[in-house]
């Protein structure tokens, strides 16, 4: 049931262009070219041995062959892979691939999904997906083109095949996003979760791209609504500013000048980040959400570390007065100048006595691992289970310790509980 949705869902969503606008034909030389057809529009291809475009024909996983175009920019440094929207096809888009090389400075590589163009084979989601992956294989095996080269750009259901794409590529350069959907039904109803027969799930996929994500989207589209593009926005791990077209629609938003200059942006700072400089971002990114959220269970937020060490986890007393000198490399512990209470603890988040105590007056009880101590002061949320163990205030309100079960703190011999009131005997500290 679920194949026979999705394979309807298929005839829905595709409109390859019938005739298609352009074929093929081989030159002298066995090498492959594009003619444009009569009933085409006003493409133009260059002249058959023209070294600025390759035609290509690629085997995909599935048995089909697709034609892609390569389109060479000798000044470039980044190649933009570009998946086009429905009913269109090489043909009517090489003028814009034209203008996209030369204005963006990238080597360009559009293909046409099966059953479009000079493409074999019928349109239906997975054959878009094996179709991008044959693309890109080629791209690294004739061209070389790494992914750390590699900007993925997807126009309306091109964002499928793109975002599939990108999800299994973490070291991708960035992510163009142009009238993306979040998936194919929820293009013709405003529905909020999955159906078996939903094709492009873009909505998750999205999640798992781990690069720059540009989002452009005209705000009066009619086709795809604006909605779509500014949840993919804002769903992406690391959303490029994005690009909301006033008044822009589905198909013409290429016409407009904001278009070509936000996108030239965008691939001059993808060219400018480099693989260390985004990898110390993520460190600093992650550092900054550890510093804002990381605090220890009692609710005292985790004091920044001064250890000479790089990225040590051990933490230094939070006191102002600690005159710690004891490394992290060891037992991490810190030693506050207490005046009452000098005592070494091996955890940042909760003192233990159960190895050695740095102050010969304590003596180790059962009450999970705090010292006994004549004197005690402690945070009000932590209160010992102890039966025996002090209930009151503490008695030394200057101490930066832990409620400790101390003889002083218990209660007299001889008190009874119910008795509404509770003493602390004094001891000498």
């Amino acid at each position: 049931m679920g194949c026979m949705f999705s394979h309807l869902a298929a005839k829905f969503a595709f409109f390859p262009p019938s005739p298609p606008t352009y074929h093929l034909t081989k030159t002298p030389d066995g090498k492959l070219s594009a003619v444009s057809s009569a009933s085409s529009s006003s493409s133009t291809f260059p002249s058959a041995g023209d070294p600025s475009l390759d035609v290509k024909v690629v085997k995909t996983r599935r048995g089909n062959k697709v034609t892609a175009f390569y389109l060479r920019n000798p000044n470039a440094r980044l190649t933009l892979l570009y998946s086009h929207g429905n009913a269109a096809d090489l043909g009517q888009l090489f003028d814009l691939f034209v203008q996209l090389k030369v204005n963006l400075r990238v080597n360009l590589m559009g293909y046409d999904y099966s059953g479009y163009g000079a493409s074999t084979g019928k349109p239906s989601e997975y054959d878009t997906y094996a179709d991008i992956e044959a693309v890109y294989e080629c791209l690294q095996t004739d061209y070389g083109v790494g992914q750390e080269d590699l900007i993925l750009y997807g126009q309306s259901v091109g964002s499928g095949p793109t975002l599939h794409l990108a999800s299994k590529l973490p070291r991708l350069r960035g992510v163009v996003l142009h009238s993306g959907i979040l998936s194919g039904l929820r293009v013709l109803c405003h529905v909020k979760f999955k159906f078996c027969c939903d094709i492009y799930s873009n909505v998750n996929k999205i999640k798992k791209v781990k690069c720059p994500v540009l989002v452009i989207h005209g705000t009066e589209d009619d086709v795809v609504n604006w909605l779509h593009g500014n949840r993919l926005w804002k769903m992406a791990k690391e959303p490029y500013e994005p690009l909301w077209i006033k008044g822009g629609g589905h198909c013409n938003l290429e016409i407009y000048p904001d278009y070509i200059r936000h996108l030239y942006r965008f691939i001059q700072d993808m060219e400018n980040t480099t693989t260390k400089s985004r990898l110390k971002k993520i460190w600093q990114e992650i550092r900054r959400r550890d510093e804002s959220t990381g605090c220890c269970s009692s609710g005292l937020c985790r004091p920044s570390c001064s250890c000479p060490k790089p990225r040590c986890p051990k933490p230094r007393c939070p006191k102002p007065s600690c005159s710690c000198d004891c490394g992290c490399s060891k037992c991490g512990c810190f030693k506050c100048s207490c005046p009452s209470l000098k005592g070494c603890f091996s955890c940042y988040k909760k003192p233990s006595c159960f190895s050695r105590c740095c102050c010969p007056k304590f003596k180790c009880s059962s009450c999970f691992g705090k010292p006994e101590c004549p004197k005690c002061s402690c945070w009000k949320c932590l209160k010992c289970p102890e039966t025996e163990c002090c209930w009151s205030s503490c008695c030394c309100p200057g101490c930066f310790s832990w409620l400790c079960c101390c003889g002083g703190g218990r209660r007299k011999e001889g008190e009874r509980r119910g008795t509404g009131t509770t003493t602390v005997a004094k001891s000498e500290g």
